[in-house]
């Protein structure tokens, strides 16, 4: 029986505030946030931290929900806002008809994030409209193929989902691209932007250089792949080389998140290359 550890923190920077919610289950612990700012809610957390955000979400007036994507730790709670709140709810157009049927998810992310029930959503346009700005909704790419940031004009402020997540990337899901989230982190320098607010690592002051060192590690990864590519290695070979280490994620996945998605994202992209 697998035993739950969680609980959250409420916290602020300026005029956003957030609920970071905490879980961890087996050796694996995350976080993931909840943001608001002038009556926009940005994700919703997971619902198997319900209680924890639901307290969070009955103290901020919540008065329409932009959702980076349809992933069960950031749209678990949106069924019961949609019940419990009369506001829109806001997505990517290509993720409005999977959010009106529950998720079908492996046992392991269950576990330690709970369902994400059907709720309806409506389509994002370029553009977001909050009383004090206007939000640039961005498409970023790379997490999954319908992954959002939103950009408030007004103050500066950047919301990337999981874009950024952490600077060293060891391992991704099985559906991600890390090619898409090397040219998303690339998109994403166009805007002026210093602070940003990751669903996962939360508040960084100085974003801007967290995503200029991604994009860093994620160009001399590729680099490196590509070398022991063209010296004909194969993927085991290559993982071997490049990480040794086997992540825990990885077993208890059964391989959904692994390093080797890394290695044949990147080769995949080689292979494009020569045929141009």
């Amino acid at each position: 029986m697998f035993k739950l550890e969680k609980s959250v923190v409420i916290d602020r920077n300026d005029d956003v505030q957030w609920a970071q919610g905490k879980v961890a289950v087996q050796g694996i612990a995350m976080s993931v946030y909840s943001f608001y700012v002038d009556g926009l809610l940005i994700d919703t957390g997971s619902s198997s931290l319900s209680q924890e955000f639901q307290s969070f979400f009955n103290e901020v007036d919540i008065q329409q929900v932009a959702l980076t994507h349809a992933h069960e730790d950031h749209a678990g709670n949106v069924a019961w806002i949609q019940q419990h709140r009369d506001v829109p709810i806001y997505i990517h157009r290509e993720a409005v008809d999977e959010c009106a049927s529950d998720s079908n998810l492996p046992l392991y992310r269950k576990v330690l994030w709970g369902e994400r029930p059907a709720f309806t959503a409506k389509p994002l346009g370029d553009t977001l409209q909050t009383k004090q700005a206007t939000w640039d909704v961005i498409a970023t790419p790379g997490h999954t193929t319908d992954h959002l940031s939103f950009y408030n004009r007004a103050t500066g402020a950047m919301f990337t989902g999981d874009l950024y997540v952490q600077t060293k990337t060891k391992v991704v899901l099985d559906e991600e691209n890390i090619v898409h989230t090397l040219s998303s982190l690339k998109n994403l320098l166009k805007y002026d932007f210093e602070q940003i607010y990751c669903c996962h690592a939360g508040f960084l002051a100085n974003g801007r250089a967290r995503i200029i060192e991604k994009i860093a590690y994620l160009e001399e990864l590729e680099g490196n792949i590509r070398k022991l590519y063209d010296q004909g290695c194969v993927l085991e070979e290559i993982s071997k080389s490049i990480f040794p280490r086997e992540y825990p994620i990885t077993k208890v996945s059964g391989e959904q998140w692994s390093s080797n998605h890394i290695i044949t994202a990147f080769i995949q992209h080689f292979s494009k290359e020569s045929l141009r």
